[in-house]
């Protein structure tokens, strides 16, 4: 049984940083895709960051909305990954959700994601 659980979430001021936790059982991180989603109120879940892994080694992909800000990372020995939030503004506040593929070279999106977290609240304050 594989489960997801996000921490880190809270509420940060503009302009400031802040770091989510994925921690994953039941699958290792090394051999799953993985990544974030966020969910704002009124608006349909959208892809945030994600790595998948080929036969080059990990390779990652970000939302344009995001790029140069946050980044992804993983520590397989704790099966745990992370999203560095960095520069957040107003538009960052959301639920932010893990997800996980047991196809670990697919390219994540909310409908190739198999399992997901219950999600972490992340409100960005002016």
């Amino acid at each position: 049984q594989v489960q997801l659980v996000e921490s880190g979430g809270g509420t940060v001021q503009d302009g400031g940083s802040l770091r989510l936790s994925c921690a994953a059982s039941g699958r290792t991180v090394s051999n799953s895709a993985m990544g974030w989603f966020r969910q704002a109120p009124g608006k349909e879940r959208e892809f945030v960051a994600a790595f998948r892994w080929t036969y080059y080694g990990i390779s990652t992909r970000y939302a344009d909305s995001v790029k140069g800000r946050f980044t992804i990372s993983t520590d397989n020995a704790k099966s745990t990954v992370y999203l560095q939030m960095n520069s957040v503004k107003a538009a960052d506040t959301a639920v932010y959700y893990c997800a996980l593929s047991e196809q670990s070279g697919v390219v994540l999106t909310t409908t190739t994601a198999d399992y997901w977290g219950q999600g972490t609240p992340v409100t960005v304050s002016s």
